[in-house]
């Protein structure tokens, strides 16, 4: 697509400004024509000189014949204001004509812009698998301002090309053969700068890949920040990108360096040829050089005046040509023509009453021959779930991306109430759906808008509501500024569990019908996980729910498994059903739950070890306050000190508590997932549990006595001598229920 397509294709829907643009030019370049051929006559008569009009061209006898009623007394200034007059609108429709320009210029520009961020929100995931996020945003950015510049070059170029028409007119009718003379010297003058033009276009062209390949390279350096610190590349990356910057500026001196060139290179020759037609007139006109003066001075006047326009029409060529590539990659780029543009239908997606079934669904990347699903035939019933298993790359998330058609498949279809999936408008069915994936994206912006990001439309009391479902309310409270707290880039403030809490509290307010839940705690922690995953169990309740999993125990309650294997289904059926087969299925769970078998005495061994630093903690603590007691310290500055050293121990006696309890909480799944049904093999493991929340109902109350005592909010002595007894019994119960934790430790 060249630039004058490009111009037809955006300035199409602005004809009126258009029109206006190239009318007020055309009115400068004519205004601009007559003055200056009235220049001459009236300088002529102002220093008394007589001017004689006989044998001169009709152009200029038709320029003064309006004078030649008017009284000699007024006649000088008449002709004076003429001219001025003339000049006054020559430079109104300039002006005129350069705002309505640079306006038309802004406009195709914006228009640009929109135009191709409609094409990335519209066009297909596999487009961005292919590109670089780097190149399309310096698409969208530097390329289309350079090529919009080629666009309102183009509209200065009509602009000048009526202007020098004009001028050129005047000239012919003024001479045709100096005429004749002055377009062959000029013409040397083109062919001279068209070797600085080849150059420019060539420095164009590299600097726009000197543009996109520092584009790309800030970009993947921002993106990949906490690598490259983590590797301490700093350094190496600054050097990469300094070498960058220096080539770009290079190219952009070297195209400068050309560009610049011509104007003054113009109007040498330019001013050179004016020299030579001065002597070819002599020759044209010798008999009568003297007759002539007048017309001979006007021809040299228009002619000068001419020449900064082709030294402009020259430093737009050069200009076009630098900007050759920038035209092309948009023009590209705003293409839809070769853009993956997924169909969409006519049905509005209203609500689920049967199911979703996938019917022999076969499935390749676009550009790759290789099947990565193979005739999957599955069904998942409406308020059911289906949990997908299977080892790296059995094509489980390639499966979920079909259901919300991030892509089609190759062959077979997806039907939801016996509906083919690609007869439904999109927007509504991907409304309909909620997607919580392993890689949760938040937005720059904060915790409030993240979370209503689905539903703008959300009230206070539904946010707050979805947040505390979410299990994500308690820690949007802590934050600093809370549901107002900006969270940073892709929510990098926040632990991955507070991500995902937040991107779950998202999926609840949006209320889908139909929820998509890939590897949602794979790489959490494990107070992360229990966190999410209540979160998840409270999303999915009364849900028609596709869940894709790594670890077996979260998927164990689902109403049917279907395992994969290189984008087969192996088999399906219930958690019983599939280990009762012995199938693929079987291995897996063996192969996990052996792997957490080995690792259960390791546990045992730090419960033991986590016990006897409780113990450690707990008896100074205790000591402590039995001295305090007694009344054997009575330094107020050393009983303060004491109480604080109590206070102290008592946060790391709780650290170790939340740590106990996390290793019980983990030995108790892996317990209920090894365990057979209607057995309890996990009732020792229940009770540590119950120990491990006694405890924190026992230290809570000791360590906010503890922290009043602290801060002095206690003024009598008969007040503080309470709290101390009341600490003191409850650290010696705290003692006894560790005891009763080490004897179920045995089972």
């Amino acid at each position: 697509m060249s630039t004058s397509k490009l111009l037809l294709r955006f300035a199409k829907p602005y004809p009126v400004l258009t029109l206006l643009t190239i009318l007020l030019g055309f009115s400068g370049a004519l205004f601009n024509g007559v003055s200056t051929a009235l220049i001459v006559p009236v300088i002529l008569r102002i220093v008394g000189q007589e001017v004689d009009f006989n044998g001169a061209p009709a152009i200029l006898k038709k320029l003064m014949s309006p004078f030649d009623n008017i009284p000699e007394n007024y006649l000088l200034g008449v002709m004076a204001g003429t001219i001025i007059f003339t000049i006054l609108l020559k430079n109104l429709a300039t002006y005129a004509s350069t705002l309505a320009s640079s306006t038309l210029t802004r406009k195709v520009t914006s228009d640009m812009r929109e135009t191709g961020l409609i094409l990335l929100l519209q066009i297909d995931l596999s487009y961005y698998a292919k590109m670089k996020v780097g190149d399309i945003i310096n698409s969208l950015g530097g390329e289309i301002s350079r090529a919009a510049s080629a666009v309102g070059n183009t509209i200065k170029l009509i602009i000048l090309g009526i202007t020098i028409l004009v001028f050129v007119g005047i000239l012919l009718s003024i001479s045709w053969q100096l005429t004749i003379a002055a377009t062959v010297l000029l013409s040397l003058v083109t062919l001279i700068n068209q070797y600085a033009i080849t150059r420019a276009k060539q420095f164009g062209k590299q600097l726009s890949d000197m543009s996109r390949a520092y584009s790309i390279a800030i970009l993947e350096t921002l993106n990949g920040i906490r690598l490259v610190k983590a590797t301490g590349s700093e350094q190496r990356e600054y050097q990469r990108i300094r070498k960058l910057i220096h080539e770009r500026e290079k190219a952009d001196f070297k195209s400068q360096v050309h560009s610049e060139a011509i104007a003054p290179l113009s109007e040498v020759m330019g001013v050179t040829a004016i020299i030579l037609i001065v002597f070819l007139s002599r020759t044209f006109f010798a008999n009568q050089i003297v007759l002539l003066s007048t017309v001979l001075l006007t021809y040299l006047l228009v002619l000068l005046r001419l020449l900064p326009f082709i030294s402009q029409l020259n430093t737009l060529r050069s200009s076009f040509a630098s900007t050759a590539t920038s035209v092309d990659t948009v023009a590209e780029f705003l293409s839809w023509e070769n853009k993956p543009l997924m169909s969409n239908g006519s049905t509005v997606y209203t609500k689920l009453k049967k199911g979703v079934r996938f019917e022999s669904v076969s499935f390749s990347y676009p550009g790759h021959e290789k099947l990565v699903l193979k005739d999957v035939n599955l069904y998942l019933p409406q308020g059911t779930t289906l949990a997908l298993v299977g080892g790296s790359g059995a094509g489980k998330s390639t499966l979920a991306d079909l259901l919300p058609r991030f892509y089609d498949p190759t062959s077979g279809c997806i039907t939801i109430d016996d509906i083919d999936l690609r007869d439904f408008d999109l927007v509504s069915i991907r409304q309909a759906m909620g997607i919580v994936s392993q890689d949760t994206f938040l937005f720059n912006d904060s915790v409030w808008n993240n979370i209503a990001y689905g539903r703008q439309s959300a009230t206070k009391e539904e946010v707050i509501t979805a947040a505390k479902q979410a299990n994500a309310y308690e820690f949007i409270s802590e934050l600093p500024q809370g549901f107002k707290t900006i969270i940073g880039d892709r929510g990098v403030m926040l632990s991955g569990g507070q991500r995902q809490r937040l991107a779950i509290a998202r999926a609840l307010l949006q209320n889908p019908e139909i929820l998509i839940l890939d590897e949602a705690t794979s790489a959490l922690d494990t107070v992360s996980e229990r966190l999410v995953q209540e979160a998840i169990d409270n999303l999915s309740r009364d849900r028609t729910t596709l869940v894709i999993a790594h670890r077996l125990s979260t998927v164990q309650k689902a109403d049917q498994i279907a395992v994969l294997d290189q984008g087969s289904v192996m088999e399906v059926g219930t958690h019983e059903e599939l280990l009762q087969k012995g199938g693929h299925y079987s291995r897996l769970y063996a192969m996990q739950f052996a792997d957490k078998a080995e690792t259960a005495t390791k546990r045992q061994q730090n419960l033991v070890r986590i016990c006897v630093e409780i113990r450690t903690r707990l008896q100074p603590m205790i000591g402590s306050l039995r001295v305090l007691l007694d009344n054997r310290q009575n330094n107020p500055q050393q009983r303060e000190k004491f109480i604080e050293e109590s206070y102290k121990s008592g946060l790391k006696v709780l650290n170790s508590i939340d740590l106990l309890e996390d290793i019980v909480l983990l030995q108790t799944n892996w317990t209920l997932s090894a365990a057979q049904p209607n057995h309890s093999l996990a009732t020792p493991n229940q009770n540590l549990i119950i120990i491990c929340n006694q405890f924190r109902m026992t230290l809570d109350p000791i360590l906010n006595s503890l922290n009043s005592l602290a801060n002095d909010s206690i003024n009598t002595a008969q007040s503080q001598q309470k709290f101390i007894q009341e600490a003191y019994q409850a650290l010696t119960r705290l003692l006894e229920n560790l005891d009763h934790f080490e004897e179920n430790l045995k089972f």
